[in-house]
């Protein structure tokens, strides 16, 4: 009986992760032969190409670059939008905010857009042309920045991010916020303690395990960035097509038809995802989930 329940999580698990994680790994270790102006049947031929592909994957002079960016994106995303979901997420539990309700629909509300959709919203808002945040500024006579030129792109991109993603890690904080027994703040307020202290040697060390699991749910979300450059891109010259790996991935795949390459540079991306997620919940995971040790 228990089997027949998971049954068709398992399907669908194997279905639309497993096999194409499995597929991708398989094509990443593929290559076709062309042979003569490969118009024939026989004129391309798929075959073993060991790890030719993920060498050529990490010696494209492209790919380094666009992991340095990535890098630098979430070294502003992450502590940012986690700093600001924290901040918010004691703020409305200490009810500070007598909306709490509409206050946290507000915060939320961001992250339920779309990010193609958001992306789009904050390009029209970066375009001088038509930005009413261009036509304030000059109002008031302060030079408006091009927030799409090379100097500030990656501070737009790392704005979409933050404005989308700090509503989904204040729910959780705040989730955990709630479940902290009452009679604990009660007795740090009859010992004198201020909002402040509470929040800083009470809620701070039991939200641990939260935010050390938001924080691996942004880093993975950090090294996937896609949607935001990808929709920036029309807009402005300073996104290329390689800007992230993986856009890289996407060029290589649906530009070049090369989706061995592809393929490889998914697998190398996927394998630095689990490394980092692993090696970060190694590295903190025994203070953060065992502190009654």
């Amino acid at each position: 009986m228990p089997y027949s329940f998971l049954a068709p999580a398992l399907i669908l698990f194997t279905l639309f992760l497993a096999a194409p994680i499995g597929y991708a790994a398989y094509l990443s270790l593929r290559r076709v032969r062309v042979t003569g102006l490969g118009l024939g049947a026989r004129s391309r031929i798929e075959q073993w190409a060991g790890l030719d592909n993920y060498a050529r994957s990490l010696s494209d002079p492209e790919f380094l670059p666009s992991i340095w960016r990535v890098a630098a994106y979430g070294m502003i995303v992450v502590p940012t939008m986690l700093g600001l979901a924290l901040l918010m997420a004691l703020l409305l539990d200490a009810g500070r905010s007598r909306v709490g309700g509409f206050a946290r629909i507000s915060i939320f509300l961001p992250y339920a857009v779309p990010a193609v959709v958001a992306s789009l919203l904050w390009g029209f808002l970066y375009l001088p042309r038509v930005s009413p945040i261009t036509d304030l500024l000059e109002a008031l006579r302060i030079p408006a920045p091009d927030l799409l030129s090379s100097s500030w792109v990656l501070w737009a991109v790392a704005n979409i991010a933050v404005w989308g993603g700090t509503g989904f890690n204040m729910i959780v904080l705040y989730t955990a916020l709630r479940a902290i027994p009452s009679e604990i703040q009660e007795a740090a307020r009859i010992d004198g303690a201020t909002d402040v202290a509470i929040a800083w040697r009470i809620k701070i060390p039991i939200l641990l395990p939260s935010l050390v699991m938001t924080f691996v749910f942004s880093l993975i979300a950090t090294l996937q960035v896609f949607a935001e450059p990808m929709t920036l891109r029309p807009l402005s010259n300073t996104i290329s097509t390689t800007w992230t790996p993986l856009m890289k991935v996407y060029r290589d795949a649906f530009t070049r038809n090369d989706i061995y390459s592809a393929a490889a540079t998914s697998v190398v991306l996927a394998v630095a995802t689990f490394a980092l997620s692993f090696g970060f919940l190694k590295l903190v995971g025994r203070r953060a989930f065992h502190q009654e040790d």
